[in-house]
């Protein structure tokens, strides 16, 4: 169970701090369970989880070391620029990644995002509309987790894996 203060990551909202551990007096809530109340760090609002349903994806925030490993991960990680068939089989495949809340897929979807917007600048063409979609999705995820975790702000993350990476392009 997690104790006030706590920084999760909830599903696909993102990076959450535990604010309360209630039973919440509102429409729909079983008042015989007790839930996490969520506030989202980069965004607005709250959110009741239920503290013992299992379909709920939450889980802590990686460690300040897995993020580090992480980011020195990126200079040996080489993807493919992701193609599919149809848009539907690309946005499934991202959501895919999305949805695993895993740091290293995240990390590999954007890279793979990233290497298709540099192959869609050198013919002259933009990135689609899923492709960037889903790569600010990504990013909002894995910079904030980032971020937490290194207990940095959320918008110097790309600047912080350049400098580590020593690299001046940044995800």
């Amino acid at each position: 169970m997690f104790q006030l203060g706590d920084l999760v990551v909830y599903h696909t909202t993102g990076v959450c701090r535990v604010e309360g551990i209630t039973t919440p007096n509102m429409t729909g809530a079983d008042r015989n369970k007790l839930y996490y109340q969520l506030k989202p760090l980069q965004q607005d609002g709250v959110i009741y989880c239920p503290v013992d349903n299992p379909k709920v994806r939450i889980r802590p925030v990686i460690s300040r070391e897995e993020a580090l490993a992480l980011i020195d991960l990126i200079p040996s990680i080489h993807v493919e620029a992701c193609h599919a068939p149809t848009l539907q089989a690309l946005a499934q495949r991202y959501q895919a990644a999305v949805h695993s809340s895993n740091c290293r897929d995240l990390l590999e979807m954007m890279m793979s995002i990233h290497a298709k917007q540099q192959q869609a600048e050198t013919q002259k063409r933009r990135l689609g509309l899923v492709d960037e979609r889903y790569m600010k999705q990504a990013e909002r995820l894995l910079h904030g987790e980032l971020a937490a975790a290194l207990d940095i702000p959320f918008e110097s993350v790309p600047e912080y894996i350049a400098r580590r990476v020593g690299n001046t392009e940044t995800l």
